[in-house]
């Protein structure tokens, strides 16, 4: 297995099986309060020229309860780049302020770009409709948490599978475990032929569809959701279009399965009724806190303070 000191986290199609196996066993350890301390000294740089809260603040999380100190911008506006900076000058500026750098970014290929223009670590955030590795991560986790594997399972994803990044990176990652898939968008937001491209090389089991309903016969182990991202929309009247397509609740749960685990990366706007929330099928809140433990055991595995 090849050591994590050092090196960035762009992209889950770098990783290996057992790079993915490790960051879970590493979370374990970290939740159990095994680990501690790891980041003592060490300085990490959040920049997020995108909007976020929950990858923020558990990144700025993770590192305060790792010992370490973290500083950076949430807000675009309120970085140089306002002023006419580039984004390279930006990244070679401040990677001389810290020891790693988390970076959100609109434009797809962004967090590539900063890892081969810096000698420290960098950690994809998000970078456009394209890859969200450290959401996979502990989404793998919770997985592993609730039903003690990530491998043969049955799982779907709802929503908007074409711009979701979030679901392209998860994608990748299940089909390393061998899991049957099943995806469920409207047409315009189906998952990108690339991926579903790859699965058939893979020889991965998926089913697309339409209706939600038809996956009553499917026995899925988990429902991943996701919300219709206007924001990804260049056409106001095509968001409208699908905006609200599909809603999660008490009754469809029933059609679906009591034992169905539904997850989403959060936030939701209204493709999961609140009524869902107090039910044992929802996990979506814990998948969340797990990103914590999860990012702590990242930043200290790429950092070498975690081998």
């Amino acid at each position: 297995m090849a050591s994590f000191r050092d090196r960035s986290i762009v992209s889950i199609r770098d990783m290996s099986l057992d790079d993915l196996k490790k960051i879970v066993q590493t979370t374990e350890k970290v939740k159990k309060g095994e680990l501690e301390g790891f980041l003592k000294g060490r300085t990490v740089a959040t920049l997020f020229f995108e909007p976020s809260t929950r990858t923020r603040l558990s990144f700025e999380s993770a590192v305060f309860k790792s010992g370490g100190s973290v500083f950076g911008i949430a807000n675009p506006s309120a970085s140089s780049q306002s002023k006419g900076e580039s984004f390279a000058d930006s990244i070679r500026t401040v990677s001389g302020y810290c020891d790693v750098m988390v970076i959100r970014h609109p434009v797809e290929g962004a967090a590539r770009m900063a890892s081969e223009l810096i000698d420290i670590p960098v950690i994809n955030a998000g970078d456009g409709a394209n890859q969200h590795p450290t959401q996979t991560f502990l989404d793998l986790f919770t997985i592993n948490e609730q039903f003690g594997r990530m491998n043969d399972l049955r799982i779907g994803m709802m929503g908007d599978l074409k711009y979701g990044r979030t679901v392209h990176s998860l994608t990748h990652a299940l089909a390393m475990f061998g899991n049957e898939l099943t995806f469920i968008s409207p047409p315009t937001l189906r998952m990108p032929g690339q991926i579903l491209q790859e699965l058939d090389g893979l020889h991965i089991p998926y089913t697309t569809m339409e209706n939600l309903e038809d996956a009553r016969n499917s026995a899925l182990d988990i429902l991943y959701v996701t919300r219709i991202q206007k924001e990804r929309f260049g056409d106001p009247q095509e968001y409208e279009k699908v905006a609200g397509t599909y809603r999660l609740t008490r009754e469809t749960i029933g059609l679906l399965g009591e034992e169905l685990r539904i997850m989403h990366p959060l936030p939701r706007v209204d493709e999961i009724a609140e009524e869902v929330d107090t039910t044992s099928n929802a996990i979506y809140f814990i998948q969340a806190h797990n990103g914590i433990p999860t990012r702590q055991a990242l930043l200290g595995l790429v950092t070498g303070g975690l081998e």
